[in-house]
């Protein structure tokens, strides 16, 4: 890949998860619910992820369409995941909260912080890009810990997202503490980071040969900072602190925010 590719791999992936998430704001707007945005989302990034990988048809085949379907399989798990969890709810807290407190500019705010949202999954779908066009050929001692990764991450997060929902349906309304719920607050975050992780390893080459597979790494650094400090643990944590009360607070006391860590006795959890 030159840098004329590389910009128009860039240029593509802006655009395409700008419309997209245009078309999900209109949408947002028509319903007057938020409820569908993440799985919105989700499957915007698995599309232009996949796109972006395939074309141009220019390196490895195996290595790209294997990053296309990794790109799709986890946009279906995902958004159909969250399509289901939140097809029960009539909208979705956070964003019914940022609306509030935007007011009469709610419309036009959202439609700018989808955009934002937007800017997000471009990096991550462009990390699929530049893994699936490095000029080696699939194989490499990146490629098989980049994947083991892969399926690490897809497999903790679908156990975590089953595992929340069995506590759900058991209708005991206190914090899930069940498996990984007990070594990590938010285990579904801590995965979906690791799967991006797992993208930028396989872009990367370490001799060398492929300058551009470095940034990949851009993925896992924005998905990390979304997820810890913007749209993923503060505004869930802010709710649940609201509806929980001290269950929570004792909950955070005791079990790590992001990375899984055996849980804590009558410390603070980092």
């Amino acid at each position: 890949m030159d840098a004329a590719r590389l910009a128009l791999l860039v240029v593509s992936a802006v655009a395409g998860m700008a419309v997209l998430m245009a078309a999900a704001w209109l949408v947002q707007q028509r319903h007057q619910t938020s409820r569908w945005v993440d799985s919105s989302w989700t499957f915007s990034v698995g599309l232009v992820g996949a796109i972006v990988a395939l074309v141009p048809f220019d390196a490895d085949p195996l290595r790209q369409v294997l990053l296309a379907v990794v790109a799709l399989f986890w946009s279906v798990r995902l958004g159909g995941h969250l399509m289901k969890r939140n097809a029960k709810i009539a909208d979705d807290p956070r964003y019914a909260h940022l609306a509030r407190q935007w007011g009469a500019a709610a419309a036009q705010r959202m439609f700018f912080f989808l955009q934002s949202q937007a800017l997000v999954g471009a990096v991550l779908a462009i990390a699929v890009g530049l893994a699936a066009h490095h000029p080696g050929r699939f194989g490499r001692v990146q490629d098989i810990v980049g994947a083991g990764l892969a399926l690490i991450a897809v497999g903790g997060e679908a156990l975590a997202d089953y595992q929340l929902a069995l506590h759900r349906r058991s209708g005991n309304g206190a914090i899930c503490e069940r498996g990984l719920w007990s070594w990590s607050r938010h285990p579904n975050y801590f995965f979906e980071w690791l799967g991006w992780l797992a993208i930028a390893i396989i872009a990367a080459d370490g001799d060398g040969s492929y300058v551009f597979g470095s940034l990949a790494f851009a993925a896992p650094a924005v998905m990390y900072w979304t997820l810890v400090y913007v749209s993923g643990i503060p505004p869930l944590e802010m709710h649940l602190q609201k509806t929980r009360g001290s269950t929570f607070a004792h909950y955070q006391s005791r079990v790590s925010r992001f990375f899984p860590w055996p849980p804590k006795r009558g410390r603070d959890a980092s």
